[in-house]
């Protein structure tokens, strides 16, 4: 196990309030899930993973969203997600029937973009790599051209367009 950086956290926390604001901007309703330890379910410490939000799309129903920071790898045009996190949110995706998408945005664009991208989506078209040099953890590296990009004034709909 890894020490947690506090400065990623914040990161972590201050996109999470990025997001917020976008949902709120559309009207968009949703769930805010609290992330402390104590509020976790045994069955989440180390199976599965507990999304960021919980978003209600009208006439479809729900879907969990794990909201991350990222940066676009400049080299390779893509994103790296931690292979961990995608086997346990696919435990996640089966134990609740729920879809599980990602959210990904950072500084680089001002949190006026934000990649979404399906979980089966990620493990269809994600190439799987082995020991991040500076992580030292598998992930999966996603080309850029798989995630649908949403502009902040954009409609959320546009999620399902081209999924």
């Amino acid at each position: 196990m890894y020490a947690i950086d506090p400065e990623k956290v914040k990161r972590g926390k201050d996109t999470e309030g990025k997001f917020k604001e976008w949902l709120d901007n559309h009207n968009i309703s949703y769930l805010y899930i609290n992330q402390e330890p104590e509020t976790f379910a045994s069955v989440f410490k180390d199976n599965l993973k507990r999304p960021d939000f919980l978003i209600l799309i009208p006439s479809l129903g729900l879907i969990m969203v794990d909201v991350k920071y990222k940066n676009i790898n400049q080299k390779y045009g893509d994103f790296a997600i931690d292979a961990k996190d995608i086997k346990r949110y696919s435990k996640l995706q089966r134990t609740f029937n729920l879809p599980i998408w990602f959210a990904i945005s950072s500084e680089d664009v001002a949190f006026n973009t934000w990649f979404w991208i399906p979980l089966p989506k990620v493990l269809e078209e994600g190439i799987p790599r082995f020991q991040s040099s500076k992580s030292r953890m598998d992930y999966y590296a996603v080309p850029i051209r798989h995630f649908t990009q949403i502009a902040f004034k954009d409609s959320l709909h546009r999620i399902f367009e081209g999924n």
